[in-house]
């Protein structure tokens, strides 16, 4: 099963109705489960996701279920060395406004040799190390 990193930004439009993205989120969503692609996450995006929906129970709910029983989803631990290599890749691209949790991601795809990302952050195109699942 190929997989494809699941960012926080891409998570919320597909389960926020209200999100300029939403629509699109779907149809890709839809194109990955017919594709059986595997969806891989962090705990950071989780956490990014999830207060996201903080005053919506019932969304938070869901992004738990999603997180622990949707067997399309695969949630992926991080390092100390994964969270140490990422410090540095900030120091590095100190002219970009990456997140700690966006370098994170790019750590973590580069480890698991993850090239595709379901995302709508400008970000990992920006990285140009990944490409974007559309």
């Amino acid at each position: 099963m190929t997989e494809v990193f699941l960012d926080a930004s891409f998570w919320i439009a597909l389960r926020d109705a209200r999100e300029p993205w939403h629509g699109r989120a779907l149809e890709v969503a839809g194109k990955l489960l017919r594709q059986r692609r595997q969806l891989v996450f962090t705990s950071l995006v989780l956490a990014e996701t999830h207060a996201y929906f903080s005053r919506s129970l019932l969304t938070r709910l869901q992004i738990l279920d999603d997180a622990e029983r949707n067997p399309t989803l695969r949630w992926e631990p991080v390092s100390r060395a994964d969270e140490s290599h990422a410090v540095s890749l900030l120091r590095h691209h100190r002219d970009k406004n990456y997140s700690f949790c966006d370098v994170v991601s790019f750590v973590m795809m580069r480890r698991l040799s993850i090239g595709q990302v379901a995302t709508f952050d400008h970000h990992f195109r920006q990285f140009g190390e990944f490409e974007v699942v559309e």
